[in-house]
């Protein structure tokens, strides 16, 4: 809709000329004819062409030169011009400023009416950039009113709650999301934002587990909750399947160690026994033939042994990566203890093979080992820097803690010093080597120093430049 006035600036020089030749034209006719009835009464015309452009006090002079001009040719009495002139003046004054007044009125409403339509167009505009912005949406946005019954639900939540059946706009969310329906059943009286998990079912009875982000409003209508879904069933089986994997990867590795352990004690025990089994008398002892069972048993169990599997899928890591989760990890609880944690990382790491989560791990535990390092120490300062040579990416953790005075039997299983179990450093070098890593530990004066090597993966590129 266009909306315009006549009193525009456009108009204005050619108005106050045509306003200024009406009064000629309305004085000279007024003088020549002289009629019997002034039409002195047209200088209104001009007066309410002038009205829309010049300011007060410039109508008002207008209006007083038409109530003299029509006084002037007027052939009236003389003993009452000065009445007719005062009351001409006033009535020409009051018409031009109410004119005037009602045009300026109606240009500041035209103004208004176009802003108005300018703030429609641009609300339409982003409603619909919105609206494409939700429809194509990967993850599942719906809006609920306050009975909990869906008021807009886009393509993803239709094909996640119910595929291949009636639209759910119209239907209650505690068909598919008990939870929300109670959250906005009990959030009326305010705003509320929060983020939840829980199981939701699909039309089809199928149930899976659901990360929601929601929030309250009010609308004219009453509360309305707005909610973000997402299947996380399928992470949560990959997670799951990834967790058994490593669980039986480090119980592997665990019982690798305890099985050292009972080798370096069975292999003592049988020694002794075959000392024992020289004394007359005892090969004939049920016990002491008993014990030397015992003894081949121990040694069987022990035979098991930590290889790193041939035929193993190893993974093509992107070392920045990892690096970075370890970054998110790690700065706010350090922060928080006051340990500042510097990066001194190539900007552009070549690929390594790994296994993500094994490596992750291996991170941590350095990480954490560094922590409880530095609890007692003034100085608080975890420095993790990158190398990379021809064949290997080395990874380093340097703190300044209160160091290895004596570094023999370090990655031994539950060696003596250790602050807990004394196998998270065994574990961790067991780790990687099971996909051709190395964990080195580097004597500094000041602290201790460990350093991950990881072998890196050549592209034909680099192949090429060699």
């Amino acid at each position: 809709m266009e909306f315009s006035s006549i009193y525009s600036e456009d108009n204005r020089k050619r108005f106050l000329v045509a306003a200024a030749i009406l009064i000629v034209v309305i004085a000279v006719i007024d003088w020549q004819t002289k009629p019997f009835i002034s039409i002195g009464f047209l200088y209104l015309f001009p007066i309410l062409l002038v009205a829309g452009f010049l300011p007060r006090w410039q109508i008002t002079l207008v209006a007083l030169v038409c109530a003299v001009l029509q006084e002037l040719f007027s052939e009236l009495p003389s003993n009452e011009a000065i009445t007719r002139l005062l009351m001409a003046s006033a009535g020409f004054v009051g018409t031009g400023l109410f004119a005037s007044e009602i045009i300026r009125n109606r240009q500041v409403t035209l103004n208004h009416l176009k802003e108005v339509e300018t703030q429609i167009g641009l609300r339409r505009e982003i409603e619909e950039q919105l609206q494409v912005l939700v429809e194509s949406s990967p993850v599942a946005i719906v809006t609920i009113d306050s009975t909990g019954v869906v008021l807009l639900a886009n393509e993803a939540s239709q094909s996640l709650l119910a595929p291949d059946s009636a639209p759910i706009v119209g239907q209650a969310i505690s068909v598919f999301l008990p939870a929300l329906q109670v959250a906005v059943q009990t959030q009326h009286s305010r705003q509320f934002r929060t983020e939840l998990r829980c199981s939701g079912k699909r039309k089809n009875g199928e149930a899976f587990l659901a990360a929601v982000w929601f929030s309250t409003y009010t609308t004219v209508r009453g509360p309305r909750l707005a909610a973000i879904i997402v299947d996380l069933s399928e992470d949560l089986r990959d997670r799951e399947d990834l967790s058994l994997d490593h669980l039986l990867k480090n119980t592997t590795i665990l019982m690798s160690a305890i099985a050292h352990e009972i080798r370096n004690l069975s292999g003592a025990v049988l020694v002794v026994h075959k000392n024992l089994s020289r004394l007359p008398g005892l090969q004939s002892n049920e016990d002491f033939r008993a014990l030397g069972t015992l003894i081949e048993g121990l040694g069987k169990l022990s035979a098991m042994e930590l290889r790193p599997a041939a035929d193993q899928h190893l993974d093509v890591i992107e070392m920045s990566s990892v690096l970075d989760e370890l970054r998110v990890l790690l700065e706010p609880s350090y922060r928080e203890a006051g340990i500042e944690v510097i990066w001194r990382l190539h900007d552009d790491l070549p690929l390594i093979t790994a296994h993500r989560y094994g490596l992750a791990q291996v991170f941590l535990n350095l990480s954490l080992n560094s922590h409880r390092a530095m609890e007692t120490t003034d100085k608080k300062q975890l420095t993790i820097s990158s190398a990379v040579d021809a064949n290997s990416v080395v990874i380093r953790f340097e703190d300044t803690g209160v160091g290895i005075p004596s570094p023999d039997g370090l990655f031994k299983p539950f060696h003596q010093g250790a602050d807990s179990t004394g196998l998270g450093l065994y574990v961790s070098r067991a780790i990687l080597r099971s996909f051709g890593g190395e964990l080195v530990f580097e004597p500094r004066t000041e602290g201790c120093c460990f350093a991950v090597r990881l072998a890196r993966v050549y592209d034909r590129q680099e192949a090429t430049d060699e």
